[in-house]
């Protein structure tokens, strides 16, 4: 008669059902562990060494140098003096006598001038227009549609695929637009991305509460207004300075439906004037005497750069909450 197997405690580690429970990991993940010092927790439990925090510093730190150099260089030239950009050969890191001249010639020109109060107009009032075609379209196709999943398809890819550069050319030709503002907002007026991030915020809100507005009698305006938008208001902040920044650093439409130079925005004055080196005089500006022709490409970029700058902190906290909700829900 043989003897009863003893029992074994699942709890015990030193019982061979836990030794192989340790055990179970590939001997690669084991060396890997042991060469690296790391534990039996999960990797995001993990304390990271003091080699890879000092790796990931030395990296971080030097991205951010290689962003913040180039656009304190941009600032200090604009500041600069005459004297010390001839000195520095063009571009200064840190001004020794600061002067707002650059900036002051700037917004005495008729062309710099007028050109910031076409890009400010376009942004504007395009980046409205486009979230009102957004949000509508979004909301509409957010709810049940006709044929149900092949005719919403069906939409979405169409949004997808341009026309040509040829075809718009034509169109905004034929619709009379050339040498407008409505050449710079109309064919923009419509991202695809844009609309399937709202439409998947629109579908992750609960149907219970528009339901409820429909048994009160709510019409689908009176929902979309009441109900869905108090409630997007992170989506429509985020999908809003997407457009925003889209029709502020546009300069491509201006490049070809616009010949009338007091109709450019500051994107083309940047293209003209500073990226393909076009001189900066005096005559060219409208005004008596200009400062270096440097200081004031640096001061134009200054100019075209800070609006945006100076609008992302104030939605920064929507982005995380709009972009990656809106991403992964419907």
């Amino acid at each position: 008669m043989t003897a009863p197997a003893p029992e074994v405690d699942e709890n015990d580690a030193s019982a061979p059902s836990a030794r192989i429970a340790t055990d179970d990991r590939s001997l690669h993940e084991r060396i890997w562990a042991r060469a690296f010092g790391r534990s039996e927790r999960a990797a995001w439990m993990e304390k990271p060494s003091l080699g890879l925090s000092t790796i990931k510093g030395l990296v971080i730190g030097i991205v951010t140098l290689s962003i913040l150099v180039p656009m304190l260089v941009v600032v200090s030239t604009s500041f600069a003096s005459s004297e010390q950009i001839r000195d520095a050969g063009g571009y200064v890191l840190f001004p020794t006598h600061p002067t707002l001249e650059a900036y002051r010639t700037i917004f005495k020109s008729p062309l710099v001038f007028q050109s910031i109060g076409v890009s400010v107009f376009v942004t504007v009032v395009g980046t409205l227009l486009a979230l009102f075609v957004t949000i509508t379209m979004a909301y509409a196709l957010s709810r049940p549609v006709l044929f149900g999943k092949p005719m919403l398809m069906a939409i979405i890819v169409t949004l997808f695929f341009s026309p040509g550069l040829i075809p718009m050319y034509l169109m905004v030709k034929e619709l009379h637009l050339l040498n407008t503002l409505w050449s710079l907002i109309l064919p923009g007026l419509f991202a695809g991305f844009n609309f399937i991030v709202m439409r998947s915020f629109f579908m992750g809100i609960p149907k219970e509460l528009m339901e409820a507005a429909k048994i009160d009698g709510a019409s689908d305006f009176t929902i979309l207004l009441r109900i869905v938008l108090p409630l997007s208001k992170a989506v429509i902040a985020v999908i809003g300075l997407f457009y925003a920044v889209g029709f502020w650093n546009s300069f491509f439409n201006a490049l070809l439906y616009i010949n009338d130079q007091s109709l450019w925005p500051i994107q083309m004055i940047l293209r003209s004037y500073v990226i393909q080196g076009t001189s900066m005089t005096a005559d060219t500006l409208g005004v008596q005497q200009a400062p270096p022709p440097q200081s004031i490409k640096m001061a134009v970029v200054v100019v075209a750069l800070a609006p945006i700058v100076l609008v992302y902190p104030f939605l920064q906290k929507y982005f995380s909450k709009g972009v990656i909700t809106g991403a992964i829900k419907g």
